[in-house]
């Protein structure tokens, strides 16, 4: 089977030409694709010198770069990482096999530091296991390392994967992708290293937690609309009963309304959590209509390049 090793590079210049080359010597014969998205070092030398195929992507963004190797590259099996050095190559034959003996979609390799926490930057694995546990409570299952960019992807996978997130939300797009259409998957564990030195991460802790946290909310709206508004709608009931539930009972008390702006705002808020819960019903129609035809886009994709 063809394979093609997926690395999208921004200033890794230090580390790329070692992680091209350990996944040369780990999966022989498959092909190294290094795309650089806008780098000011030398990582598109360094990677053409350990042998790469360079390809660049100008749109600054993860989601970008990831988003045209999709595109572009026809292969039966493909294998993404990062070119910073932090994951084990080694390892990559054992997530193949598990793909290819299982006939999964997604194989994850789930984190697992070598050299204690420093390994993650400050706030990084509480991060990682917070944005984890939304996701498993909003979609009901989920992974233990849900941020990890070390995957084994099938073709069918790739060609009927809409990526549509710029940044670092591709990994949340991509779970969650697979977890809508309850597509087979599994995890590996794998060493994780530091960062191969003179290089950085791109990750900005609080402003791309954040971003991947809305990214989440709006995928949730996307994909479970029923349970997105009318948990919107019930927060609307809970507050317009606390607001009118006095004036009901001054009403019954003595059959007069001495706070009708109460009673109106009251009735209002509760109008409001019923148009909620009107619209959760109808959008749900509409999103699973697009599950059906990404499903099928996806039983239609062949697992072999023709």
């Amino acid at each position: 089977m063809n394979i093609a090793i997926l690395l999208p590079c921004y200033n890794e210049g230090p580390a790329i030409y070692e992680v091209v080359r350990s996944f040369q010597k780990a999966l022989p014969g498959a092909t190294v694709y290094v795309y650089d998205n806008n780098s000011a070092d030398n990582t598109i030398e360094e990677a053409r010198r350990a042998g790469a195929i360079v390809r660049s992507e100008t749109r600054q963004g993860k989601g970008h770069v990831i988003r045209r190797m999709f595109a572009d590259i026809d292969a039966d099996i493909y294998v993404m990482a990062d070119g910073d050095g932090t994951y084990d190559a080694e390892a990559a034959p054992e997530l193949v096999k598990k793909m290819t003996d299982e006939n999964l979609d997604m194989v994850v390799g789930t984190r697992h530091s070598v050299e204690g926490h420093e390994t993650y930057r400050k706030g990084h694995e509480f991060g990682n296991w917070l944005l984890t546990t939304t996701v498993r409570t909003i979609f009901g299952q989920g992974f233990q390392d849900m941020l990890s960019g070390y995957r084994v992807f099938s073709r069918r996978f790739v060609k009927s994967f809409p990526a549509l997130s710029t940044g670092f939300q591709i990994e949340t797009e991509i779970t969650i992708h697979a977890l809508s259409l309850t597509l087979p998957c599994a995890e590996v564990q794998t060493r994780y290293f530091e960062r191969a030195e003179g290089t950085a991460s791109k990750l900005s802790t609080y402003k791309d937690g954040i971003l991947i946290l809305s990214f989440i909310m709006l995928l949730f709206k996307e994909i479970r609309p029923f349970v997105f508004f009318t948990a919107i709608a019930a927060l609307m009931a809970l507050f317009s009963l606390g607001l009118g539930l006095p004036v009901i009972i001054e009403f019954f008390k003595t059959g007069l309304v001495p706070r009708l702006p109460t009673a109106v705002l009251s009735a209002s808020i509760m109008m409001i959590g019923v148009l909620s819960f009107l619209c959760g019903i109808i959008l749900d129609s509409l999103s699973r209509g697009r599950i059906e035809q990404k499903r099928l886009r996806y039983i239609a994709t062949t697992n072999h390049k023709e």
